[in-house]
């Protein structure tokens, strides 16, 4: 195990490091269009800030797993990219999801619709702060590519990763019109609820970053499809522990508001299995109120309805259920015994958070 590895802290330094570096140089690039480019990149510097890091980590260890890194520092850079892929996600999703706040301050398209309000500019402040979004968010996916491609890993040994990549993006965009689309028609199974899931987060969360670290080390088809058995399971798990927060966190650790997954809308497994479980006239009260602004004493009222009907208990089995299901694969797999164990505190880490 690596000094780097070994040290989630020092890790997730060197990534912001990696990523402030590469932000210092598209800083320069973009100079000459004066200071609205500034502002895009001031903004795109907050959205990389903090956070779990768990998509790079993910990524230096499914490197690890097949082979020791020949250049550390190159290898971070390739990992960053991930972490521009999130960010890039996120700035999309609050502005689809409405959402006021990401990690305790305001979203990027009501940070950005602030800023048009105190400078008294002309047209809809909002209007602005969601074309502002959809641009950074863009530029953010655009990045990502660049990073990867430039991380300083010879470009056949990159090669494979872009592939991965590519269809990461891929998976991602559609998965988030998939789930745009169900809260549109109102209504979604289980079945509906788990493939949005499994599209929209847990393959580009896990399984898709322990492949291109993987692919960056050269693994054949046996290698990525022994990381998928533990990576999609796991990536299942952790959105599902989101899904849970969504509801029933803490928003002083969360930085969202009570419910706010409630607020929002979102036709998520947890909400679909309270549904079917429900007596009649709670599952109507549920359903009717998704997406509508909810007091304190709504989201409480709901929250009683999801615990009473035992979509949280049966959520939290089911997260344990697939937890299980992929540290087994992990042991399965021929993989570094040391990239292994960390493998294992990254699969705990990230289904037992409480943020």
């Amino acid at each position: 195990m690596t000094a780097t590895g070994g040290d989630p802290s020092t890790f997730g330094d060197r990534v912001q490091q990696a990523l402030d570096s590469f932000l210092d140089q598209q800083a320069a690039r973009l100079a000459p269009l004066g200071p609205d480019a500034e502002r895009l990149i001031t903004e795109a510097r907050t959205t990389v800030r903090g956070g779990k890091r768990f998509r790079a980590s993910f990524c230096w260890w499914g490197h690890l797993a097949i082979a020791p890194a020949a250049d550390e520092d190159a290898l971070v850079r390739a990992c960053a990219a991930l972490e521009l892929l999130h960010a890039s996600a996120l700035v999309h999703d609050d502005l689809m999801d409405a959402s006021d706040t990401r990690r305790g301050r305001p979203a990027t398209h009501r940070q950005l619709e602030a800023e048009h309000r105190a400078a008294g500019w002309t047209g809809d402040p909002e209007q602005y702060g969601a074309a502002a979004a959809i641009l950074l968010g863009d530029m953010l996916l655009s990045w990502a590519d660049e990073l990867l491609r430039r991380c300083g890993l010879p470009l056949a040994q990159v090669a494979p990763a872009l592939e991965v990549f590519d269809l990461c993006r891929s998976e991602v965009v559609a998965g988030q019109f998939l789930d745009v689309s169900v809260q549109a028609r109102g209504r979604a199974d289980v079945g509906t609820a788990m493939t949005v899931l499994r599209y929209k987060s847990a393959k580009y969360s896990i399984e898709r970053p322990l492949h291109i670290g993987a692919a960056l080390a050269g693994a054949d088809a046996a290698a990525l499809d022994a990381l998928s058995a533990f990576g999609l399971p796991l990536g299942e798990a952790f959105q599902l522990r989101d899904d849970l927060l969504g509801v029933f966190g803490d928003p002083a650790t969360t930085g969202k508001p009570a419910g706010d997954d409630l607020v929002e809308g979102k036709r998520t497994v947890l909400v679909a299995l309270a549904l079917d479980a429900a007596p009649p006239a709670d599952a109507a009260l549920l359903d009717r109120s998704l997406g509508t602004a909810l007091s304190e004493a709504d989201v409480d009222r709901l929250r009683g309805i999801i615990d009473a009907s035992g979509a949280r208990a049966q959520v939290e089995a089911v997260i344990e259920q697939l937890s299980d299901l992929a540290v087994a694969a992990l042991d399965r797999a021929t993989a570094d015994p040391a990239a292994r164990e960390a493998l294992r505190a990254l699969a705990a880490a990230a289904t037992q958070r409480t943020v």
